[in-house]
């Protein structure tokens, strides 16, 4: 779908990363390629003239409810995963410098002998500056998916959207890697995706989004240069809005 957005109608962005978009053909960990070629995407997306802000999961190590399952407090098992998103920011970080790009890492975590902790204030001067934003730790909160930590990013920063970036080219009305019969929405509303429970989020992170009347592209990151597509508006997606 082209939904008519192009680079110059987004002053500002968060890009959605889950932790196993960065393992690459591999099971767990990081994939040192998959990470060099997200991370030269987010270059370019940022060249376009958006501000770009990432809000990254830690799947690819740890995911805080499947922990809670192996007999972890779902509280402590949430924390655990917090820092897992904190290990691949700064993957990501030095993979955009690697690339003779600013960024920065800033966790909702604090741990400031790695990276510099997130205030709404320091996220804005950077994004100011250039820089591209990896913004870790999710909302700093147990029981709050990284999600959800996006779409409040995007919102405490004024962001014109939320991209989110995942394994397939937009919004099924099933998972379509289960069931072919799925089909893909081209556009919906946020209280249309809650209604139908589709799984591309969660359901805090839509309502949070509608309440903020932020708008989410979801797209796949498995092709190069997938990022700035679906910021200038080629490629496939779905577009969820307000």
């Amino acid at each position: 779908m082209n939904a008519g957005h192009g680079a110059g109608m987004f002053r500002r962005v968060v890009v959605k990363l889950s932790g196993e978009a960065l393992t690459g053909g591999d099971t767990h960990g990081l994939n040192a390629q998959t990470v060099q070629r997200i991370a030269a995407d987010l270059v370019a997306a940022s060249d376009s003239g958006t501000e770009i802000a990432v809000v990254v999961g830690g799947g690819n190590f740890f995911r805080g409810i499947q922990g809670a399952t192996k007999g972890i407090e779902r509280a402590r098992a949430d924390s655990i995963g917090m820092l897992a998103t904190v290990m691949n920011a700064l993957a990501i970080e030095a993979a955009v410098e690697a690339e003779g790009y600013p960024a920065r890492a800033l966790s909702a975590v604090p741990m400031p002998s790695v990276c510099q902790p997130y205030s709404r204030q320091a996220a804005l001067h950077h994004l100011a500056k250039g820089r591209i934003c990896v913004l870790a730790g999710g909302t700093g909160n147990p029981f709050f998916t990284t999600d959800t930590g996006a779409v409040l990013r995007a919102a405490e920063l004024s962001c014109d959207a939320v991209m989110k970036a995942t394994q397939v080219d937009g919004v099924y009305s099933a998972d379509p890697k289960r069931d072919p019969s799925a089909t893909r929405f081209a556009e919906l509303t946020h209280d249309e995706a809650i209604a139908r429970n589709l799984a591309v989020m969660d359901t805090a992170a839509f309502a949070l989004a509608r309440e903020n009347r932020i708008p989410i592209i979801v797209f796949s990151i498995a092709a190069e240069g997938a990022i700035r597509s679906a910021l200038e508006g080629s490629g496939t997606f779905t577009l969820v809005t307000p």
